[in-house]
């Protein structure tokens, strides 16, 4: 068994954001990991409300300057650090003026879900798998946090399939209750497409619900874990029906070393061919 390199992407982590449950695990389960001898990288969205100087976030400039293209509109990448120094860990940020300048995370201060979370999303994603291209550092496994992480399954898998660094690489979605009520934009599955992705693959976006979004997660993955006690019943069934590997819910003082197992298994396994 190799030494493993382990990519986390997620929504929440704390301190930079409130509390919970899934900021926790994005907190804790990298270092975990790490102390089990694996090569972490972990990655999150720079949120206008995380506190730059407290946190003492500052800008990686070798990695920035790219620009996105989204909806014919470019978007430049900004990649920010910051260190967890207890943890000797490094959380890499996704930052752009448009999108993340904010004082908020997915909706405005009147609870107003944002018009452009799905642009948010993508820049996100893209952002993410852009940056470990310039790192040159290529994941063994990618476990994803979150609805804001949903597309990284169908871009690894389709778009990016035949880059090396992500030719062998497996994809884990850890499912949540992070539900959300809106529908994102009608034009979602238009402003997706990358070459190697073809209308076939997004056909779950042309009505992108919460449900939606995560069974194209599931759809595009290698693994599933369920990361919280209650998620919503109609992705649990998804799941469970998908045929993939899936680990449930673990509790506080289990979880690292059953992803930690879980992770291996993955790695000695045939891929899953969607």
């Amino acid at each position: 068994m190799s030494k493993g390199r382990i990519l986390f992407v997620t929504q929440e982590i704390t301190p930079y954001l409130k509390e919970s449950h899934m900021a926790n695990i994005g907190r804790y389960l990298p270092q975990g990991i790490q102390e089990t001898g694996k090569e972490i990288r972990t990655f999150m969205p720079r949120f206008g409300n995380i506190n730059e100087r407290r946190n003492q976030l500052h800008e990686v400039i070798r990695l920035s300057g790219m620009n996105l293209i989204i909806n014919d509109q470019d978007h430049p990448l900004i990649i920010k650090v910051a260190s967890i120094q207890s943890a000797r860990m490094q959380i890499y940020f996704i930052d752009n003026e448009d999108y993340f300048q904010r004082k908020a995370v997915f909706s405005d201060k009147n609870n107003v879900f944002y018009s452009d979370n799905d642009e948010r999303v993508i820049f996100f994603s893209r952002g993410v798998i852009e940056t470990v291209k310039k790192l040159s550092w290529s994941p063994e496994v990618i476990h994803c946090h979150g609805w804001m992480t949903s597309l990284i399954p169908l871009y690894i898998k389709k778009a990016f399939k035949d880059n090396p660094l992500f030719t062998d690489t497996k994809i884990v979605i850890s499912l949540y209750d992070d539900d959300f009520k809106e529908t994102m934009s009608k034009d979602f599955a238009a402003k997706i497409k990358l070459p190697g992705i073809t209308s076939k693959e997004t056909k779950q976006y042309k009505t992108p619900t919460y449900v939606n979004v995560m069974k194209a997660a599931i759809d595009f993955c290698d693994g599933i874990i369920i990361g919280s006690e209650i998620i919503n019943k109609d992705l649990l069934i998804y799941a469970q029906n998908s045929g993939k590997p899936l680990l449930s819910y673990q509790t506080k003082e289990k979880y690292v070393a059953a992803y930690a197992k879980f992770y291996d298994e993955l790695l000695i396994t045939e891929p899953v061919v969607s």
